[in-house]
């Protein structure tokens, strides 16, 4: 059975070659408003604080932020739920170095936030049926690995990182060999050491890849009710109970129960980073006197 992993932390050095990039977009030549009103040597402290409900997600990323000369205390652990008015985390520092990274830091913090409370609102749907709720590739260029971890720590699994990390044929590919068949075949002579996925549209597609093996069917824009006849199709075959089988494609929140059909074992959700909506999240700066 496919197992799919949770990225649950990010390595601090990828984190700060980001936020770097990032910062070097927002202020290529410095913040030259800060800079001109406010004295270097002048200090605050700072407070991150919810607007609104939310799942956290960012303990690790606040702190690479504001850099070295920064004091950065964080309040709330991923994973955990924030009520309005709650305190994230606390910034102590130059008022130019707090100032002139906020928007980066809020930017970024408010996505992952309102994805991983996405993700959590899912997975609670979903909880009873015992399906994991899987996300796509479809991120944000650039915030890949960043949308993933949120994902995650909202209680969601990581599909493919990349083009790299698994096999997964599609339509495409189906279209490109000639058929189910083909593609299958003309994959397994690869001798790649990874499970096998398939995505399919009809029985047939099922019927003809159980004949060769697969080790995933992905069930794609299918009704509820069709997902029925697959999963059965698919259980009732020789090795049928070994086969990870997922359901995707316009599944919204209000459909999710439907496709939760006995014998599925995840739904993969591309809304978890297209259709997703930030956090409101502020940052609200004290003078030190």
């Amino acid at each position: 059975m496919i197992e799919y992993p949770q990225l649950l932390h990010l390595p601090a050095e990828y984190i700060r070659s980001k936020i770097s990039d990032f910062l070097a977009e927002d202020r290529p030549h410095g913040d030259i408003t800060t800079d001109s009103i406010i004295p270097a040597t002048e200090q605050v402290i700072a407070e991150i604080q919810a607007v609104e409900k939310l799942t956290f997600a960012g303990s690790e990323i606040v702190p690479h932020c504001f850099g070295d000369n920064c004091r950065v205390d964080m309040n709330k652990s991923d994973g955990e739920t924030a009520e309005p008015g709650e305190i994230l985390g606390q910034i102590q520092g130059p008022t130019q170095i707090i100032l002139s990274c906020e928007r980066v830091m809020l930017n970024l913090i408010q996505r992952l936030c309102g994805i991983a409370s996405l993700s959590r609102k899912y997975v609670q749907l979903a909880h009873s049926y015992d399906v994991k709720i899987l996300d796509t590739r479809k991120t944000t260029p650039g915030l890949r690995l960043f949308e993933k971890y949120a994902i995650a720590i909202g209680g969601a699994y990581n599909h493919r990182l990349n083009l790299s990390e698994g096999i997964l044929i599609k339509d495409n590919h189906i279209s490109s060999a000639g058929s189910v068949s083909k593609a299958l075949k003309t994959m397994k002579r690869s001798n790649l050491h990874f499970p096998l996925e398939l995505e399919v549209d009809n029985l047939d597609q099922i019927r003809e890849a159980l004949i060769i093996g697969v080790d995933g069917f992905l069930l794609d824009n299918m009704s509820p009710a069709f997902i029925k006849k697959a999963v059965l199709l698919i259980r009732n075959s020789e090795k049928g109970n070994d086969i990870f089988i997922e359901a995707s494609g316009g599944i919204t929140e209000k459909t999710l129960a439907q496709y939760c059909t006995k014998g599925i074992n995840g739904i993969s959700m591309g809304s978890l980073t297209h259709n997703v909506k930030s956090k409101d999240i502020s940052l609200d700066v004290q003078k030190i006197k």
